[in-house]
């Protein structure tokens, strides 16, 4: 019988562990799994250092949005503790000078006391047209806000606006990843996806349908299935 896989997720921007909260139960019968607390620091290197103190020698790495950019950091910091990897609604290119004075635009707002604002505008960007009225999941993404608060919020904008161009290193990947991008993710849409997937080698491409940029909470049964099929192979 093969050993238990540890398993590291890392939620994306203002999120916290519930953005994996349908997944987590599904994922333990491969090995433990861990939520990454990515809201301490405001580098991109500094996040994924902390990481790394605490993971567990060898594991199995997801992480959505700005998740997946703090795991390309982790696997540029330690690629051999690394066995899997699942990059979810992210993407390899760095931030753009729109999207980072847009970002320091959020982080006023929010530091005048004007997060709600923050989150509800963003909402019907990162979900899917036919969720944009979904108060459910506008709920779920409001309380992730109040989880990280603002202070981590800006610390971690700060780290996404200067994480590093990661398509260099894609073609030096060789562990098993799975790719996955919701149809109508706006943020990280699925020409982005296609790109990584196209220079991971025996990298797979999973598109979700009827999803945006929260792919894990608008078609959690499909994304569950997709991260299933990532880790049996180690189990079987």
């Amino acid at each position: 019988m093969p050993q238990p896989l540890p398993i590291l997720l890392i939620p994306g921007l203002l999120a916290s562990a519930r953005l994996y909260e349908a997944q987590i139960p599904e994922l333990w019968r491969f090995g433990p799994v861990t939520i990454a607390d990515h809201t301490r620091d405001d580098s991109m290197t500094a996040i994924a250092r902390r990481i790394l103190v605490g993971a567990p020698p060898r594991f199995a790495l997801a992480g959505l949005s700005m998740g997946g950019y703090v795991a390309f950091e982790i696997l540029r910091q330690a690629p051999a503790r690394i066995a899997r990897l699942a990059l979810l609604d992210t993407t390899a290119r760095p931030d753009t000078p729109e999207q980072s004075v847009a970002r320091n635009e959020q982080i006023t707002l929010a530091a005048a006391g004007r997060l709600d604002e923050v989150v509800d505008a963003q909402f019907v960007r990162v979900v899917h047209a036919e969720h944009r009225g979904d108060a459910r999941l506008r709920g779920i993404v409001r309380q992730m806000a109040k989880e990280v608060g603002v202070e981590a919020f800006a610390r971690q904008q700060r780290a996404t606006m200067d994480r590093a161009d990661s398509r260099p290193g894609l073609e030096a990947i060789r562990i098993p990843t799975l790719v996955l991008v919701g149809e109508g993710d706006q943020l990280t849409p699925p020409e982005r996806a296609g790109e990584m997937a196209q220079a991971i080698r025996g990298a797979r491409l999973v598109t979700v349908p009827g999803s945006g940029h929260l792919s894990t909470l608008e078609r959690p049964r499909e994304v569950t299935q997709a991260l299933i099929e990532w880790l049996r192979d180690w189990a079987e």
